[in-house]
């Protein structure tokens, strides 16, 4: 007898889910399905999971399909399960490949692809509405783009576009897409929600043009320097019931939530100073950042934690042969404090943050944008303690959770860049240019 075991959060039931069942089952004799617990989906990242797991696993076994429905409830349990189900083939769905191929000595790994329609039918008996979601790129290396909203329940990623039409056909195979569109218009009509991911010079056209369609849009910042452009933007998105969100993923993170309230809430006394170091080769996946690009995460956690009556701001750059630039520094004061933030396109920096207080420390140790986790201590008690969050991808995905309730509920995500941050930020990186 031939056993086969897939695994699953199965969450709002839909045809992709019955396929890769159906799939599974006709790979062995006897199919197991790992139904993932509610504390290990939380735990590793899965947010917004609608159905309870009763509901889920009652869907797995309406299909007929599974001989054995179990409960995941902890990472490294698949090795256990396979020796103890003596498993022969585990058959997971080709958004992850790759990723237990450490499997491999234990059973045969099977790479399913996905569905990659969710048929019309299926979404008019969800719950909740599903939100089509597509990626504007001139990049092969989008991948939190593309993976990290699949663990948002309510999001499908459906397509993708590039005005490159070599760009767009490898991003469609490579990611699974349903398409890859060179007509951005047809792109448009084929979602709802819009991730533009290109350099600054292109970003307000395709913003306009998805507002006007009244989509709802994620874009890098900032999206021109331009402060009446923006403010033009913003108005119109409100005008068509589009929500924008910039895509600075700091701000949407618990435990920044937790830092910014300690911080500004007097927990390490009157605050003196800031530092922190952001470096490009901790950005992978984004070529096309720029100076201002980058140096907009800094500038924009500065802000938020001091505020934005800032006395004065100095500028130093480092240019190489090319006179592009290399590194830079930027000052601020702030009445009885200070902030520096430190910027590098070409060299490696130890990325942290740390702030200073008359009576504390906060430390944020490595990567502070994508901050799971931060150190601090208070005077009268010195020992060092520590505050953790779940924190599971590179950020982005709780980004896109705040945005789709926003969406929903219609009310203003309240950790958001207010407008005057926003200007405030503009006006510093306009400095810099």
């Amino acid at each position: 007898m031939r056993t086969v075991i897939t695994y699953g959060t199965f969450d709002l039931f839909h045809q992709g889910h019955y396929n890769i069942l159906k799939r599974a089952k006709e790979e062995g004799d006897y199919l197991i399905v790992g139904v993932t617990g509610e504390t290990y989906d939380a735990e590793r990242g899965k947010l917004s999971v609608q159905d309870s797991l009763a509901t889920r696993i009652e869907n797995v076994k309406k299909t007929g399909f599974a001989d054995k429905i179990i409960v995941e409830e902890y990472l490294g349990q698949k090795i256990h399960d396979i020796i103890k189900y003596h498993v022969d083939v585990l058959v997971i769905g080709s958004d992850w490949k790759g990723k237990f191929d450490h499997i491999s000595k234990y059973c045969e790994i099977k790479y399913l692809e996905r569905t990659k329609n969710i048929s019309s039918t299926q979404l008019r008996e969800e719950k909740l509405k599903i939100y089509k979601y597509g990626i504007v790129t001139d990049e092969m290396e989008d991948v939190d783009s593309v993976m990290e909203p699949k663990v948002v329940s309510g999001i499908h990623v459906e397509s993708s576009f590039s005005e490159n039409p070599e760009t767009a056909k490898q991003f469609e195979n490579r990611y699974e897409m349903n398409k890859g569109f060179t007509d951005y218009d047809a792109f448009l009509d084929s979602v709802d929600i819009v991730s533009i991911n290109t350099p600054r010079e292109k970003r307000l056209g395709y913003i306009e043009a998805a507002v006007n369609k009244g989509k709802h849009v994620i874009c890098d910042l900032p999206i021109t320097l331009d402060m009446n452009e923006t403010k033009r933007i913003e108005d119109l998105a409100k005008e068509k019931g589009s929500v924008f969100f910039g895509n600075v993923v700091t701000i949407h993170q618990q435990a920044f939530g937790q830092l910014l309230w300690m911080a500004r809430g007097n927990l390490i006394g009157d605050l003196i100073s800031i530092k922190c170091s952001i470096s490009k080769k901790a950005f992978a996946g984004a070529a096309y950042y720029d100076f201002i690009d980058l140096a907009y995460y800094p500038v924009c956690a500065i802000v938020k934690i001091l505020g934005y009556d800032y006395n004065d701001c100095s500028v130093s750059l480092v240019r190489n042969e090319k006179g592009e630039i290399s590194y830079g520094v930027i000052s601020f004061s702030f009445g009885n404090s200070v902030a520096v933030c430190e910027i590098s396109m070409d060299y490696d920096t130890d990325c942290e943050m740390t702030i200073l207080g008359t009576n504390g420390e906060i430390y944020v140790p490595e990567d502070w944008w994508r901050m799971g986790y931060f150190k601090y201590k208070n005077l009268d008690d010195p020992r060092t303690k520590h505050y953790s969050s779940n924190f599971e991808g590179n950020g982005f995905r709780y980004l896109v959770q705040s945005f789709l309730q926003e969406i929903r509920s219609k009310n203003v995500d309240t950790y958001r860049i207010t407008p005057d941050e926003g200007e405030a930020v503009l006006k510093i990186l306009n400095e810099i240019k």
